[in-house]
């Protein structure tokens, strides 16, 4: 369901310009409020989520799915943790749906979807791992990477149970908005894909807001 927020762009406490292909990671304290801004359009933004206190709690899919009975993310979805909690909420989203079935593309998985050769394609668990090697005083493990969110992405789920990868339905300027209910680390890899739609084959900027 689409609902645009009433949030004004100067009024935000931190506001981070993620460039093409690159990453992100940062706190948000419960009672924020997150925005993540598809700049350009037809972009995806690989999203992981993790208490800030215990990173071994993470953004579950199969909980939030369980919980909520549909396999898409908009306005009203709690995101639920491995334990059951809600992480987050979205409050706002001028896209409609969001996928958290596809995963991320990492060199294993460009080698069997596309092609040998593509192994070494730049992907979003390289960009996690950069991150996390970069920011140890979170305290997240390679261990600690599972599922995630593909914020823009449109990966439609046929009448079969399979999935395949289409073009985006998001635009530029459309974002989509969270309020934390507890204390996260946010972890985004602005995917690098260059072999599916989810990028429209040309990764572009991701903008991140954060308001008290």
């Amino acid at each position: 369901m689409t609902i645009a927020s009433a949030r004004r762009v100067e009024n935000a406490v931190t506001r981070h310009l993620i460039d093409a292909g690159d990453h992100y990671i940062g706190p948000v304290k419960a009672g924020q409020t997150i925005r993540i801004v598809d700049v350009d359009g037809n972009e995806a933004a690989d999203t992981l989520f993790f208490n800030a206190h215990d990173p071994a709690e993470r953004y579950s899919c199969m909980d939030t799915l369980r919980e909520q009975g549909q396999v898409y993310l908009t306005t009203g979805s709690e995101l639920r943790s491995n334990l059951n909690n809600v992480m987050l909420t979205i409050t706002a989203d001028t896209v409609g749906r969001h996928d958290t079935l596809g995963g991320a593309c990492a060199s294993e998985s460009n080698t069997v979807r596309y092609d040998l050769e593509k192994r070494h394609m730049h992907s979003c668990r390289d960009n996690w791992m950069l991150a996390i090697a970069n920011h140890p005083e979170y305290g997240i493990d390679k261990r600690d990477i599972a599922h995630n969110i593909n914020f823009f992405m449109n990966v439609p789920v046929t009448a079969d149970g399979e999935l395949y990868f289409d073009d985006g339905i998001s635009g530029s300027g459309k974002y989509v908005e969270m309020v934390a209910a507890m204390d996260v680390v946010v972890l985004i890899s602005n995917c690098p894909q260059l072999n599916n739609p989810c990028s429209g084959f040309n990764p572009t900027p991701l903008e991140v807001l954060v308001w008290d």
